[in-house]
């Protein structure tokens, strides 16, 4: 499991859960769920540092910090 942040919220246009990870641009996923969305976000996040890794780019190191909501 990666150490990415990841922020899941229901998306009415979609009519599903989104996963996004705010640390890889573009990086996002959905489900029916929001633990499927979360399932769907690790592969992503896979895919994510695979191509970046595969086209010499840098891949960011998770920040580890937590979002703080009001």
């Amino acid at each position: 499991m990666h150490k990415y942040e990841i922020i899941i919220y229901w998306s009415e246009d979609d009519q599903a859960f989104v996963a996004e990870v705010p640390e890889l641009p573009g990086c996002a996923a959905h489900g029916d769920t929001s633990d499927e969305a979360l399932a769907n976000c690790q592969d992503a996040i896979t895919l994510w540092i695979d191509t970046a890794t595969n086209n010499g780019r840098a891949v960011p190191v998770p920040k580890g910090r937590r979002l703080h909501l009001a």
